[in-house]
């Protein structure tokens, strides 16, 4: 018996171990692109591209203020696109975005799943189905219909793209307000409360990881989009987000001026959602999981 148990022990913790080992060299992949973005991102000798150096010799955060004060690094060459513009109109859009869709979000969620109508299960069918085709199919379609409207190359077309069809993705807060009991309801319902006010002063208040779940989701889709920014954006510079600006510095006529202050910039894009995201990482994830449930 003793035997066993030190046998059982032993493949316990060599399989734990070899699991170990594998996590530990996949994080070790994931985070080197990462760990050389950032340390490259401080080189202050010259150009990168095209350099055999892994690891810099000298550190400098001048291609950070060259990102946002405008300069091209080059004194040979005169400063031709614009970050902080560029940065400021990602903030705007993905904010206007996030704040449209998280509304339109849980207030569909709420409806699917508390109140009861004629044409709910088709409506719901209807979404999901909707959800099934990639959303870069309708990106020509929405294009000519905002050239149309006269609303190509502006910020607020970006913002009407994203947060429009948002609604349909209310599975998962659907399932997150299913755990929540409906006696609340009945109970609120009972002293005078409107379903307006039971939703804002009951169920908003009591769905803490939803809303962050929703939130993050709602922020991060326009924060880093390419795709659809680029076609709706077309050649109006001032108007770029930092997506298609980032792609931009690697263009053939800038890279080479251009791609240590590309490296800052992808520094600067990537740290403040990550920062963000492992702060609401708890709720995140309990967000996920209770809305897993059917309803």
């Amino acid at each position: 018996m003793i035997d066993f148990i030190k046998g059982y022990k032993f493949r316990r913790n060599l399989a734990n171990g070899i699991i170990y080992f594998i996590l530990g060299v996949m994080c070790i992949i994931w985070i080197l692109p990462f760990l050389y973005l950032v340390l490259h991102s401080l080189r202050l000798d010259g150009a990168v591209m095209g350099n055999d150096a892994i690891l810099p010799k000298q550190l400098t955060f001048r291609n950070y203020v060259y990102l946002f004060s405008g300069q091209s690094g080059n004194e040979n060459v005169q400063a031709t696109l614009n970050f902080p513009r560029w940065f400021l109109n990602t903030l705007i859009v993905a904010a206007c975005s996030c704040v449209i869709s998280t509304l339109s979000v849980l207030m569909v969620s709420y409806t699917f799943s508390r109140l009861r109508f004629g044409i709910r299960k088709t409506l719901m069918n209807i979404a999901m189905i909707l959800g099934m085709f990639p959303g870069f199919m309708t990106m020509i379609a929405m294009y000519y219909l905002l050239k149309f409207m006269g609303l190509q190359g502006q910020l607020v077309a970006l913002v009407l793209c994203y947060s429009c069809g948002a609604g349909l993705g209310f599975q998962i807060s659907k399932g997150f307000f299913d755990t929540i009991p409906r006696a609340l309801d009945e109970a609120a319902t009972i002293d005078g409360a409107t379903r307006n006010q039971i939703f804002w002063k009951i169920i908003l208040p009591m769905s803490k990881p939803i809303v962050v779940y929703t939130v993050l989701t709602s922020f991060i889709g326009p924060w880093t989009d390419f795709i659809l920014a680029k076609i709706i954006m077309a050649d109006k510079l001032d108007n770029y987000t930092v997506a298609i600006g980032l792609w931009k510095m690697l263009d053939i006529n800038f890279k080479a001026t251009y791609y240590q202050q590309f490296l800052a910039g992808s520094v600067v894009v990537a740290v403040p959602i990550t920062l963000v995201f492992l702060k609401m990482q708890k709720y995140y994830v309990e967000g996920v999981t209770a809305g897993g449930v059917k309803g």
